[in-house]
């Protein structure tokens, strides 16, 4: 037997609304339980009806459609969301997911398209418009090179470059000639990188960098021949 699929909907427009529920219940298997034009409305009739997915219009008056997300997550049980939009925006898309919505898809996608998020969402499964998937995977990754090069904020670009080398095994005889200093001099540069990054030898400076992807911000040094 298949599963009803039980749907609030909220979007501050009469007519969208109406256009969704027609739209969603030509669907056998789905059935909108409850409407509403503001966040706060959201949450009510999601309180009252318990639905399986909520669909947020994620611009509506007063409450908005993240901060409903996030209230009927954390006061509906097993609710599941589906955030709307008209323009794909960066900052409303990374609001949402840390809102904790399970899907966020644009208005002009097709009907198939929306009828396939509320289907994966309510088993589950996470839904982006596929608009959105490249800047989803590009802010993530700029999210992780900040992370890094957070890391090494500390240091000065001689340090870094210090902290590089001995990520390469380097001793500091070696260093001092790579990067024409006195070897008393690096040794200075490496008892403040440790106290910098809060590591208590080299072995640990080196996990270190490497695990914060060092060579990213400066290449491995190549022997000249």
């Amino acid at each position: 037997m298949t599963r009803v699929v039980r749907i609030l909907i909220a979007d501050d427009h009469a007519v969208v609304r109406a256009g969704l529920r027609a739209l969603l219940e030509r669907q056998g298997n789905f059935r909108v339980v409850a409407e509403a034009s503001t966040g706060e409305e959201a949450i009510e009739r999601a309180k009252e009806a318990h639905p399986d997915v909520a669909v947020l219009d994620i611009r509506m008056p007063g409450l908005s459609g993240i901060e409903a997300c996030r209230q009927v997550i954390s006061s509906v049980e097993g609710c599941r969301v589906i955030m709307l939009t008209s323009y794909a925006e960066d900052e409303l898309l990374f609001a949402a997911i840390q809102a904790g919505a399970s899907g966020y898809v644009l208005k002009r996608i097709g009907d198939n398209e929306l009828i396939h998020a509320v289907e994966r969402v309510s088993r589950g499964e996470g839904m982006l418009d596929p608009a959105m998937t490249a800047t989803v995977f590009s802010e993530m990754r700029k999210a992780t090179e900040a992370q890094h090069a957070a890391a090494f904020s500390d240091l000065t670009p001689q340090e870094l470059a210090v902290l590089a080398l001995v990520a390469e095994g380097m001793t500091n005889r070696q260093i001092a000639v790579k990067l024409y200093l006195g070897e008393g001099t690096v040794r200075n540069y490496v008892s403040s990188v440790l106290a910098k990054i809060s590591v208590s030898n080299r072995a640990e400076a080196a996990a270190y960098a490497v695990k914060h992807n060092i060579h990213e911000l400066i290449p491995p040094s190549r022997d000249e021949k």
